[in-house]
């Protein structure tokens, strides 16, 4: 007989958009189609979503732990795992104190409700505040801008986009990034549908396919958006145009910024970001004329020298263009668990700042150092430096800036335990690699995403497929137990009941009897949500609940000291003088290089799927035909990239969908090295564009390194 099919219904954790899956499972077969039914997503899924079943028959993928003997991994059993760990990494606390030990957590733990519910609790075990995540590397300055604005970096303005009619992107491409801090399936029916109300607007170095699907693309130079935004400002205050509408009572510090803004007309800035003055003048006219609109910056904004003073423009923009906290102007999500200012009573405003990188002297943000101190922390000599790393489902080796500094810190650490499902460029490192379930051997709730939702919407996942594999809080709270010195085998059931408790005492809910683990902790958040859920309730739905469209949220969702939207803090507008000088200066010659993401892509994750690792993901250099004539650049040739951190060989791809004096890579890749386990990836490796990468650039605020409009030389090769 022919095994019976069985359906489930899931959440897709491979980018931010969170689409609903279906999935069949046949046997050894699995059939993933985007489903129908749900809430949110109603259908519509990418390439990733679709390849789930491939991630998870992928004979490269780890099924049990590795260890490190004599120079080469062999598997062990998890007891053994877990013995190593603490044998190899308690003698290092005990002899240098907690320092000694740094931590760094990848991306896919802002997909993983194990990540969402548990790595707190194993960082606060480990005692150091040498904490790195990849978030430094890409959205730092966008939520340090909320943060002072709002008075909580979680409380993020979100883009209405299902009732926006003038939507201005900034940096951004949705349509292959699937959102990225805006949760939203389907962008190229959203961009269509606010196209056919009125105006879509890209503003990018690139004519990327979101720019292809917009009505008007304008080619900016790298690095100067803040000019460009700037301008705009000064245009709406010096016409008349600024009006703060129902926001108005809300809002602090409106002069101060009507002040900043007089330095920086139009006719000034044309010449840095290659934008004539007319076209900044229609732009801000057309957006603050429209009758509801939005400014959306991305990682264009975030990841250049002044990416703090871009992010806080664009909430600028939308304040003083009366579109803040309006529907079809930019709202605050009200996420169903887990969202701080969905919380009642006061809340601590927010600060950075407080401890600083030994080396460098960047400062903490959100408990995490800049991942441009992450080298010279683990390589300079001195008390303090940390010998051991704990990695979660990261791969800095390829991901981070100047990655040849990384690969070679790593090298010479005396520990490190990572928690990984691939053998990969970073992993390679480890002594210890402890792996998980696959995405269809885990459940699933998008704790995180949810609150940068462009509709307020739950939705519950059950594993369709069985594991004998412990699930990835089981092993956090494992590792955690040994940092509490409770032995390697500690109770993890107990562990478990303690968390309960802590979560439901902060939340001033009571732990449901009969529920254990992340459904337990999820029940606890919802109960104390804005929408008297309960686990149950949300479970019973398959294909989501749907909690209603972004609603207006202010006052209450300010932590500000003044209960205000506070629209010039020192904090940032102590950079404008940065600005100024930048402006004052002759504009920068000579190339600069832009990073590229795919949609069959998310950083470095998926490159060891063949269907997604295909022709569609070339990597190469982008250039425009007038670069490539003036420096001998041949179409399908080699040229060879040069900055002060490395140098690489791409091969060229000459085309007029880049600005002149840019060139583009794409980031993520580099696979092509000893020690690595991923076939697929490996026959197709790519480039290492953060090779390039210089992490002695960085955005003063928050420390986040320049990976967008980097100063770099091209040759042929």
């Amino acid at each position: 007989m022919p095994p019976v099919a069985r359906t489930s219904y899931v959440t897709c954790p491979l980018c931010e958009a969170t689409c609903g899956l279906e999935v069949v499972v046949s046997g050894p077969e699995i059939k993933v189609r985007g489903d129908k039914e749900d809430v949110f997503s109603a259908g519509y899924t990418c390439p990733k979503g679709v390849s789930i079943g491939a991630l998870h028959t992928d004979p490269d993928r780890l099924r049990a732990p590795l260890v490190k003997r004599n120079g080469r991994f062999v598997e062990v059993g998890w007891d053994e795992a877990f013995a190593e760990v603490e044998a190899r990494l308690l003698p290092i606390i005990d002899a240098h104190g907690p320092q000694a030990v740094a931590a760094y957590f990848g991306n896919p733990t802002a997909h993983s409700l194990a990540g969402a519910l548990y790595l707190r609790a194993l960082i606060k075990a480990l005692g150091t505040t040498n904490v790195f995540s990849a978030g430094s590397v890409d959205q730092i300055p966008k939520v340090f801008a909320s943060g002072y604005l709002y008075g909580d970096p979680a409380t993020v303005a979100i883009p209405d986009l299902d009732h926006t009619d003038h939507l201005l992107v900034i940096g951004g491409n949705p349509l292959v990034s699937n959102g990225s801090l805006m949760t939203a399936p389907d962008v190229r029916r959203r961009l269509r549908e606010i196209r056919e109300r009125g105006k879509v607007v890209v503003v990018d170095p690139v004519r990327t396919r979101t720019a292809e699907a917009a009505t008007e693309h304008v080619a900016v130079r790298p690095g100067s958006d803040a000019l460009l935004l700037f301008a705009m400002v000064h245009t709406i205050f010096e016409e008349g145009l600024d009006t703060l509408a129902d926001a108005a009572e809300h809002v602090a510090g409106v002069e101060e910024v009507r002040g900043l803004a007089k330095g920086f007309a139009p006719e000034d800035v044309a010449a840095a970001t290659g934008v004539d003055a007319a076209t900044i003048r229609r732009l801000a006219r057309e957006l603050a004329q429209a009758e509801r609109a939005a400014v959306y910056g991305r990682m264009g904004t975030t990841t250049q020298r002044f990416g703090t003073i871009a992010s806080w423009l664009v909430d600028v923009l939308n304040v003083i263009t009366g579109n803040l906290d309006r529907p079809g102007g930019v709202l605050f999500p009200t996420a169903a668990a887990g969202q701080p200012n969905t919380r009642p009573g006061p809340r601590k405003p927010f600060r950075h700042g407080r401890w600083h990188s030994r080396v460098q002297g960047l400062p903490e943000v959100m408990g995490e150092l800049p991942m441009a101190a992450f080298a010279d922390e683990l390589l300079t000599p001195g008390e303090g430096r940390p010998r051991a790393l704990l990695t979660v489902c990261g791969n800095p080796c390829v991901s981070a800036p100047n990655a040849a500094r990384i690969d070679e810190a790593l090298a010479g650490l005396d520990f490190m335990v990572s928690l990984d499902v691939y053998l990969n460029e970073t992993t390679r490192h480890a002594d210890v690699i402890l792996p998980g379930p696959t995405p269809l051997e885990r459940p699933h709730y998008d704790l995180l995403l949810y609150q940068y939702s462009v509709r307020n919407i739950a939705r519950w996942s059950e594993a369709p497929l069985p594991t004998d594999m412990p699930q990835e809080w089981e092993t956090m709270l494992r590792l955690t137990g040994i940092l509490m010195r409770l032995g390697p085998d500690a109770d993890v059931a107990a562990l478990d009941d303690g968390l309960a408790a802590q979560v439901a005492a902060i939340n001033g809910t009571a732990p449901e009897p009969g529920l254990t683990g992340p459904p337990r902790l999820l029940d606890i958040l919802l109960k104390a949500g804005p929408y008297d859920l309960t686990f149950a309730d949300v479970a019973a739905a398959p294909h989501g609940l749907d909690l209603g469209p972004l609603r207006p949220r202010l006052p209450d969702v300010l932590a500000t000291a003044s209960g205000k939207v506070e629209l010039a803090p020192t904090e940032i507008t102590g950079d404008v003088a940065r600005l100024e000088a930048e402006l004052a200066a002759p504009p920068p010659d000579g190339l600069v290089l832009i990073g590229r993401r795919h949609l069959r892509s998310n950083n470095s994750w998926m490159h060891n799927v063949a269907a997604l690792n295909s022709g569609s993901n070339a990597c190469t250099l982008q250039v425009h035909p007038e670069d490539a004539a003036r420096l001998d650049l041949v179409d399908g040739a080699d040229a060879r990239l040069t900055t002060r951190t490395g140098s690489v060989v791409a091969p060229v791809e000459v085309t007029d969908a880049i600005r002149p004096g840019v060139v583009s890579l794409p980031h993520g890749w580099g696979h092509a090295v000893d020690g690595a386990r991923a076939a697929v990836a490996g026959e197709r490796p790519g480039v290492n564009s953060n090779l390039l990468a210089d992490d002695r650039l960085v955005d003063v605020p928050t420390g986040t390194a320049v990976v967008n409009g980097i100063p770099v030389e091209v040759a042929p090769a």
